[in-house]
């Protein structure tokens, strides 16, 4: 029994995450180059976060149809990382996120599964808006929201760290 699809691209897949996969995810947070936009001293996620944050996305997959996802590359079926909506913890609005192994960076992949998840956002969902952030130093991710047609709103502390917010309208994708 194959996994279900919530969304494919032209080279990526976009699917839930099972209990068994769990090792994917802390390598995926274990790696020093993705870390370091996730934490303010840049230490990985521990196993125990990954399994709580496993937990949580189901979750708002189950109640609200938004959730990250595991997200393979369709040719073989290997891991590249992370991406799908949640709701953000400050404001409630549903934002867009994706985090992909450093192996994988400069590939397109960032920018693929950014484009797919917002038509797929505004093709399934009655909401007007979601948001999305990068750390200040991701120059590369905050590109990837800018070229998916994102402004930047704002930039705030979050987590810590230094984040530059931006926001997409359904009139304007």
């Amino acid at each position: 029994m194959s996994d279900p699809i919530i969304l494919e691209t032209e080279r990526l897949a976009l699917i839930p995450w099972r209990a068994d996969q769990l090792d994917d995810l802390v390598a995926l947070q274990s790696d020093a180059k993705v870390a370091r936009f996730y934490d303010i001293a840049g230490v990985p996620w521990s196993r125990e976060k990954c399994e709580i944050r496993l937990a949580n996305w189901a979750e708002e997959w189950g109640q609200h149809g938004l959730g990250k996802h595991r997200l393979v590359r369709r040719s073989d079926g290997r891991f590249v990382g992370r991406a799908g909506f949640s709701l953000h913890a400050r404001t409630g609005e549903p934002e867009l996120g994706y985090g992909l192994a450093s192996e994988f960076w400069g590939l397109g992949y960032a920018t693929e599964i950014a484009a797919g998840l917002r038509d797929w956002y505004f093709a399934t969902r009655p909401d007007d808006h979601f948001i999305a952030f990068a750390h200040r130093d991701n120059s590369a991710s905050r590109h990837v929201l800018e070229k998916i047609g994102m402004t930047p709103t704002y930039a705030m502390m979050f987590a810590d760290m230094p984040h530059q917010f931006h926001a997409l309208d359904r009139t304007a994708s």
